[in-house]
């Protein structure tokens, strides 16, 4: 038998915050206020990330500047993570340096090869205050290091180089999602 809510039920589906909007390469803000709004904020952000199937969203993809995401993301043995966090800080990258496809909600229908680390651990809050520690391996450290990317105001893209960035870009511009 579950013993909590089901994240999102209670949350309604937003619009995302596609590439070339501001809001995706500026800073988020700290959060202070740990009230019902920050709850509300995570649970929209659960029934957004959902409604569009991904596996983590930044609460920078659907506009609101502050340092808060969510993932229900598997990592490569498979096994399901789900949670959230607060003021999210990258404290541990490291590992083997693996190019694997990604994808982003704020990019949609699109991916490049990236690298990552296949180990991340993020610090952070709950969205009742109380400290956090994730970790991740895998797919899953793949998904938080994107995530810790949002919040600070970049995306996958900003890590391409070379004829994989000029590719993405193209990509991009003839996207039905930028008419």
């Amino acid at each position: 038998m579950r013993q909590s809510p089901i994240p999102g039920t209670h949350g309604r589906v937003r619009p995302l915050t596609l590439h070339g909007d501001p809001t995706l390469h500026t800073p988020c803000t700290e959060v202070t206020d740990f009230g019902p709004e920050l709850a509300r904020l995570v649970e929209d952000l659960f029934a957004t990330m959902y409604a569009a199937q991904g596996v983590g969203l930044a609460a920078n993809q659907i506009g609101v500047p502050l340092r808060v995401f969510v993932y229900d993301c598997p990592d490569d043995e498979d096994v399901r993570h789900v949670g959230h966090v607060i003021n999210p800080r990258l404290t541990e990258a490291d590992g083997v340096v693996i190019r694997g496809p990604e994808g982003c909600l704020s990019l949609p229908g699109l991916e490049a090869g990236t690298e990552r680390y296949d180990h991340a651990v993020v610090e952070g809050l709950t969205v009742t205050g109380d400290p956090v520690t994730v970790h991740g391996t895998g797919f899953f450290a793949r998904c938080l290091q994107h995530e810790c990317d949002h919040v600070e105001g970049r995306i996958y893209a900003d890590h391409l180089t070379g004829w994989r960035h000029r590719k993405l870009m193209r990509q991009v511009s003839r996207a039905s999602w930028r008419r």
